[in-house]
């Protein structure tokens, strides 16, 4: 099992990670070709689209279980009737939803957002024609999901590597041959149809003899009892990650949605990787909480609570320490000035909001989907009105402030209401084994980091500098946050391929 995860959660990780990459070094080209407005408006499209994404009611979660559990059992036909379901509700899903971007474009543009006048037909066209993405993008959402339902990982990552490396790097293509957000808009509504076939001929495959299959009551009503908690936390995410840049285009304006997106989504980006690693720790946790094992679960969740912990915080050292001159040397001098604070934060609200992943997935393991979902709502609905007042008071600095504010809060209220509840592990054991290791050891890293960059830094070289002895440190930093057994094995792995290297050698010199 544990081999089996670890493949799985190098897949997903992939998946994201280098779409990641090729997204944040294309960003400053896109900004380039279209200008701050044009980047501010693609940005609203874009936020504008997922926001719809509310009207999904969270099926893959059901379908996902339901078809884990049927393809164990080899119940083909069972799978047909769960997989033409969920196809069907996102099906009809992007439907709705494209018609109320068709339809509702021109409101929208008009009377919501502070579109420039000379933008306002852009960014109408771009809005209606992203109706019919949002259709396939449903679509592909679901069709991602079924793979890895099947713990095929590999198939659904490597598809998303492929077109999610793609599209960034033909954005710019079309920005280069002179066109605009429109054509942008296009290519990304065929990579999607593209993207739709592919997973389909991959699923064919998985599932050979796949067929057409309407599910009975009874199997409907398990799928969407399921989803329905489950709903309520993507409900709660989807609206808490676009209506601060809706508040944002609304209040402040696209020039200034611009500056916060980029600081955003470079913050998002680099530490919503190592939730792709822990993603799949769900199933884990199911099959232990199952089984009655919960002290191997508390053992499992500690080492990961330890690795992960440290990981995000090493990722935010970076951020953090070094946000204005990234943005600088990413980007250009302007949006340092008005990003690097933003950066800062928002990669520390991220950080915060991270320390929730691993006890989610535990808690929705252990058969508590209610309180994750309860919790997540309660939080978007709060943290959507500090953000709110944020803006509205003090601009996107202001909407930082306000996400980082209500990470803090609603991050340590889950924490000390899960722990001992709904998750075995008490909050005094998590923050002894899990927390306080990795904090303690980026903390160190942090201080020394700030004030070389502080006292040393005055040009690109000596950020160079900073930034190499910065990395060392925190490579040393996890070598001794990582538990004994396991720097005990990874030595004992260095060991036996440097042998193996050496006798390579000595053979093909013999």
């Amino acid at each position: 099992m544990q081999l089996r995860l670890f493949r799985n959660a190098w897949s997903n990780l992939l998946g994201a990670a280098v779409p990641a990459l090729a997204a944040l070094a294309t960003v400053p080209l896109v900004v380039a070709g279209l200008g701050e407005a044009n980047y501010g408006l693609y940005a609203l499209v874009t936020a504008i689209v997922g926001y719809f994404a509310v009207l999904d009611i969270n099926v893959t979660a059901g379908s996902v279980k339901y078809i884990a559990a049927q393809h164990a059992r080899a119940e083909d036909e069972q799978i047909a009737r769960t997989l033409s379901f969920g196809a069907a509700i996102y099906a009809l899903i992007g439907a709705l939803g494209g018609c109320g971007l068709l339809f509702g474009a021109r409101f929208l543009v008009a009377k919501v957002f502070a579109v420039p006048p000379h933008l306002a037909a852009d960014a109408v066209a771009s809005l209606q024609l992203a109706a019919l993405g949002f259709f396939l993008g449903q679509l592909q959402s679901y069709l991602h999901s079924v793979p890895q339902a099947l713990m095929r990982f590999d198939v659904s990552g490597r598809l998303e590597m492929v077109f999610g490396t793609l599209v960034p790097l033909l954005t710019v293509g079309v920005l280069m041959l002179g066109y605009g957000l429109f054509e942008i808009i296009a290519l990304r509504v065929a990579a999607s149809a593209m993207h739709c076939l592919l997973l389909w001929r991959g699923i064919a495959r998985l599932l050979p003899g796949l067929h057409w299959r309407w599910p009975g009551r009874a199997l409907r009503r398990g799928i969407l009892g399921f989803s329905a908690y489950s709903f309520l936390s993507r409900f709660a995410a989807l609206s808490y990650a676009h209506a601060d840049k809706l508040i944002i285009g609304a209040l402040v304006g696209v020039t200034g949605l611009a500056y916060f997106t980029v600081a955003a989504t470079l913050a998002n980006r680099v530490l919503g990787l190592s939730f792709r690693l822990s993603g799949v720790f769900f199933p884990a946790a199911s099959m232990l909480a199952a089984g009655g094992e919960l002290a191997r679960l508390d053992h499992a969740y500690l080492k990961a609570t330890r690795y992960v912990v440290y990981l995000n915080a090493a990722m935010l050292v970076l951020l953090a320490v070094f946000a204005e001159p990234l943005l600088r040397y990413w980007m250009n001098p302007d949006f340092a000035a008005h990003g690097a604070a933003v950066l800062a934060l928002m990669a520390l609200a991220q950080f915060v909001d991270s320390l929730t992943s691993l006890p989610s997935l535990v808690n929705d393991g252990m058969g508590h989907p209610r309180v994750s979902g309860l919790f997540a709502v309660a939080r978007a609905l709060a943290g959507l009105l500090i953000v709110y007042l944020g803006v509205a008071g003090w601009g996107i600095a202001g909407a930082a402030w306000g996400h980082l504010f209500a990470s803090v809060l609603f991050t340590g209220a889950f924490l000390v209401f899960v722990h001992g509840r709904t998750v075995p592990t008490p909050l005094a054991r998590l923050c002894a084994h899990g927390l306080l290791p990795g904090m303690a050891g980026a903390a160190g890293v942090a201080l020394a980091a700030a004030l070389a960059e502080a006292w040393l830094h005055r040009g690109a070289l000596d950020f160079v500098l900073v930034l190499a002895l910065t990395l060392v440190l925190l490579a040393l930093a996890g070598v001794l946050v990582a538990e004994r057994e396991d720097r005990r094995w990874a030595w004992a792995q260095l060991r036996l391929r440097l042998r193996a290297r050496m006798r390579a050698r000595a053979r093909a010199g013999g």
